[in-house]
């Protein structure tokens, strides 16, 4: 490895928009994020399903004449 061409590789913390702080280690010394795994609607479980124009009542509509009765 070259001497004096790599950036430094030290701690740096990542602040997400809903408050979490990490710390891990990075080139730069802080990062902002707008969302994270801890306030993202998937990983929490608040995720909601969206219906648009009656697309999940088609698709279960589709999916009971499909199963064998």
């Amino acid at each position: 490895m070259k001497q004096g061409i790599h950036p430094e590789y030290g701690p740096a913390k990542i602040v997400c928009g809903c408050g979490s702080v990490l710390e891990i280690n990075a080139t730069v010394k802080t990062i902002s994020l707008d969302i994270c795994s801890v306030c993202h609607p998937f990983y929490t479980g608040t995720q909601k399903l969206v219906d648009t124009a009656g697309r999940v009542e088609k698709f279960r509509r589709r999916v009971a004449k499909a199963e064998p009765k």
